[in-house]
């Protein structure tokens, strides 16, 4: 994963819940999914307008 083995990404969990607190991660990593999600729905809505677009000239 992004050649992090698994030292370094238990330091990053440690380092996470240090300054965000066990309870606000899970709300972090919900608000972080629907963030990929519109950003990958966006995307892909893109790609049908180009594809609508370029089929009617």
């Amino acid at each position: 994963m992004f050649g992090l083995g698994l030292p370094e990404v238990g330091i990053i969990a440690i380092v996470a819940i240090l300054i965000f607190g066990p309870k606000k991660i899970p709300e972090l990593g919900n608000a972080l999914g629907k963030t990929l999600r519109g950003f990958k729905e966006e995307l892909n809505s893109n790609d049908d307008d180009t594809t609508e677009e370029q089929e009617q000239q």
